[in-house]
C-alpha cells in the first residue's frame, strides 16, 4: 500500500498533468514580478497617506503557505524574501484561465498574481488578485509541523526545507551575512586590504591540525587544503602591504562536536607594527561593533546568560585560570610524567598517547572554557602551545598570545608574531621531532626563506565566524550557522 506522502504526490503528478491539459507552462521561464511583498504592503501605505483605499495593480510572486477556501472566495498566504503578503481570490474577479488553475493548486506552489492592495475589514493587506500565473508547481508536499521536528539531522540534510519552513533558520542565516558583512566593513574602515590566499597547498604547516588531502593531477602531485591562512598572509607583511586580512574557507580533518566543524570559516588578520596587546583592543572593539551595527545592542542573549559585549572585556593570566579552575598549577609539573600523574591524582582522565602541552590544553578546555561565559582574554601561553608566537621579554617558556572567549567557547586566538627566522627554525624543527609518526605536517621552507628578507612587529589574529555568528545568534551548535553542514552518510545511502 503506498505511504500518505506517496499518495499525495500521486496527487500532485495528476495536477501537474491538468495543468498541462489547460495549456498553461507549470514551469514558465520568466515572470515580471514588479514589488515583493514588504514593498507591496508599503506601497498600500502611500496610498493610504494619499487617502487612497487600494493601490495601482502589482505584481508579486512567491510560495504558497497558506490557502483558505470559502466555497467562492479564497485567501492565500504568499510568502516571499521579504516576507508574507496575503492573497484574496473571487471566482467573479479571476479571470477564466486563473479560476481553473487555481483548483489545480497546492501548498508549497510558487505563482504570481496580479491585482491591487487593499486592506480586509480585518485590517490585513490583501492583494484582491485579477489574475494567477503558474511558476513552479511543488511535486512534494512541504513538511507538518515543521518546527516540532525532533530530527534536526533532516534540517541540516534539507536545509532548504528548514528555509521554506523556519522563518527562525532564515533570520540566522540573513543574520550570518550581515555579520561578515559588519566584519568586512570594520576591517576595511581601519585601513586592511582584503585579500586571497591559495586553498591547495603543498604542505600542511602553520597549525597543529590533520590535513584533507588531495591529488593534482596535472603536477600529479598530492596537496592539503589549507588549515590556516597565517603563512601566506605573513609572507604578504614580509612584502609590505602592512595590514591585511581574509575571510577563508578552512579545512580540518578532526572530529564534529557542537562548536567543531571540519570546513569553517575563519578571518585572519596581520598588522604590521602591532602587538598582542594592540590586536586585544581592536578584538573587543570589533566583536562589540559588528553586534552594535547587526543587532542594536552589545547585551546578547546566549543559552541561559545575558552577555556583555561592550569593552573592556575582561583579562586573565592563562596560567591563573588554569590553576585557579583546575587546582593544578601546570609550571610546577614541567614534563609530561609530573602532569599525567598529577592530573591522574585529580580524578582527571589522561590520554597516555598526549603529550605535555595537549594536556595542558585539556585543562583550558575541560575546566576553563566552559567558565569564561562573560568576555574574556586568557593571556601568556606557554611556548609549546604556541609555535608561532614571540616570546614574552624575560619568560623563556611563554610567549605573547592571548585567546578570547564568550558564551564558554573560544572565538579568537592572537599573538605577538614571532619575526626571527632562526628562532622560527628551530621551533619549527622542534616540533616536528615532537610530533606523532604520521603526522602529514611538514615544514614550510619557502616561509622560512621569506622570513629571512625580515618581517616588521606584528600582531596577528584568527576570528571563527562560525562561532562568533553563534554567540550573535544564540545557537548553541555550529550546525545551526552552516548553511549546509558535513554529516555522516545516511544509512539507505549505503551499498
Amino acid at each position: 500500500m503506498p505511504s500518505r506522502i506517496e499518495r499525495i504526490s500521486e496527487q500532485r503528478m495528476q495536477k501537474l498533468a491538468n495543468i498541462h491539459a489547460l495549456g498553461i507552462d507549470p514551469y514558465p521561464p520568466r515572470y515580471k514580478r514588479t514589488h515583493t511583498a514588504q514593498q507591496a504592503i508599503e506601497l498600500l501605505a502611500q496610498a493610504e497617506q494619499a487617502v487612497k483605499t487600494e493601490t495601482d495593480e502589482v505584481n508579486i510572486a512567491g510560495r504558497i503557505m497558506a490557502n483558505r477556501l470559502m466555497g467562492k472566495i479564497s485567501f492565500m498566504d504568499i510568502h516571499d524574501s521579504s516576507g508574507k503578503i496575503q492573497l484574496f481570490l473571487s471566482k467573479t474577479e479571476l479571470d477564466e484561465q486563473s479560476t481553473a488553475l487555481l483548483k489545480e493548486l497546492d501548498i508549497g506552489d510558487i505563482i504570481g498574481a496580479k491585482g491591487v492592495v487593499f486592506r480586509t475589514r480585518s485590517k490585513e493587506p490583501t492583494i484582491r488578485a485579477k489574475t494567477l500565473t503558474m511558476l513552479a508547481k511543488s511535486l512534494q508536499p512541504l513538511p507538518e509541523k515543521w518546527h516540532g521536528l525532533s530530527d534536526v539531522e533532516i534540517r541540516y540534510r534539507q536545509r532548504y526545507l528548514d528555509l521554506i519552513s523556519n522563518e527562525e533558520a532564515r533570520k540566522t542565516f540573513r543574520l550570518r551575512s550581515q555579520i561578515v558583512s559588519a566584519v568586512r566593513r570594520y576591517m576595511d574602515s581601519g585601513g586592511f586590504m582584503e585579500v586571497e590566499t591559495p586553498i591547495l597547498l603543498p604542505e600542511a604547516g602553520g597549525a597543529a591540525a590533520e590535513p584533507f588531502v588531495t591529488h593534482y593531477n596535472a603536477i600529479n602531485r598530492d596537496l592539503y587544503l589549507r588549515i590556516e591562512t597565517e603563512l601566506r598572509l605573513k609572507r604578504l607583511i614580509i612584502g609590505g602591504f602592512e595590514r591585511v586580512y581574509e575571510i577563508a574557507r578552512t579545512f580540518r580533518n578532526e572530529g564534529v562536536s557542537f562548536k567543531h566543524s571540519p570546513e569553517f570559516t575563519m578571518m585572519e588578520s596581520y598588522e604590521a607594527y602591532a602587538d598582542y596587546n594592540d590586536v586585544m583592543n581592536r578584538v573587543e572593539e570589533l566583536v562589540s561593533s559588528v553586534a552594535q551595527e547587526v543587532l542594536g545592542t552589545t547585551s546578547v542573549k546566549f543559552g541561559e546568560a545575558t552577555i556583555d559585549l561592550k569593552p573592556p572585556w575582561q583579562r586573565l593570566s592563562f596560567r591563573d585560570a588554569i590553576t585557579q579552575y583546575s587546582g593544578i598549577d601546570f609550571v610546577q609539573y614541567p614534563n609530561v610524567d609530573l602532569l599525567r600523574a598529577k592530573m591522574k591524582e585529580k580524578g582527571i582522565e589522561v590520554d597516555p598517547k598526549k603529550d605535555w602541552a595537549h594536556l595542558v590544553d585539556d585543562l583550558l578546555s575541560t575546566f576553563v572554557e566552559p567558565k569564561l561565559i562573560q568576555p574574556t582574554f586568557l593571556l601568556d601561553y606557554p611556548l609549546s602551545l604556541s609555535p608561532l608566537a614571540k616570546k614574552k621579554p624575560g619568560q623563556e617558556r611563554v610567549v605573547e598570545r592571548f585567546e578570547a572567549f564568550a558564551g564558554g567557547i573560544e572565538i579568537a586566538n592572537a599573538f605577538t608574531e614571532l619575526n626571527d627566522p632562526l628562532d622560527q627554525r628551530e621551533r619549527f624543527e622542534q616540533q616536528a621531532k615532537e610530533r606523532p609518526q604520521g603526522d602529514k605536517e611538514s615544514i614550510d621552507e619557502d616561509f622560512l626563506l621569506a622570513m629571512e628578507y625580515g618581517m616588521p612587529p606584528t600582531g596577528g589574529l584568527g576570528i571563527g565566524i562560525d562561532r562568533l555568528v553563534m554567540l550573535l545568534t544564540d545557537k548553541q551548535s555550529i550546525r545551526e550557522v552552516i548553511l549546509f553542514p558535513q554529516l555522516k552518510e545516511k544509512q539507505e545511502d549505503k551499498p
